[in-house]
């Protein structure tokens, strides 16, 4: 999927297929919140989350791969 039809579904929907498709890399804490990085399609989501909660506050989308400077050091690649 896209990065412009993604951003058109409901952000309860784009939860369900970042779950159900795409692929974990990492995740990392700021302040405190509880950020998850996912890889889907052609872009990159992070959820955002209040520490200890299940509510998803909001989902930030980008493709430039400096969004991932944050998460260097924790993403983990499969093994090859």
């Amino acid at each position: 999927m896209q990065l412009t039809a993604f951003k058109l579904l409901p952000m309860g929907h784009q939860a369900v297929l970042l779950r159900q498709g795409g692929h974990f890399l990492a995740e990392r804490q700021q302040d405190s919140f509880s950020l998850q990085l996912y890889a889907f399609g052609d872009f990159y989501a992070e959820v955002w989350r209040v520490q200890d909660e299940e509510r998803i506050l909001f989902i930030h989308l980008f493709q430039h791969p400096a969004g991932l400077a944050a998460y260097l050091e924790r993403i983990r690649l499969p093994e090859v």
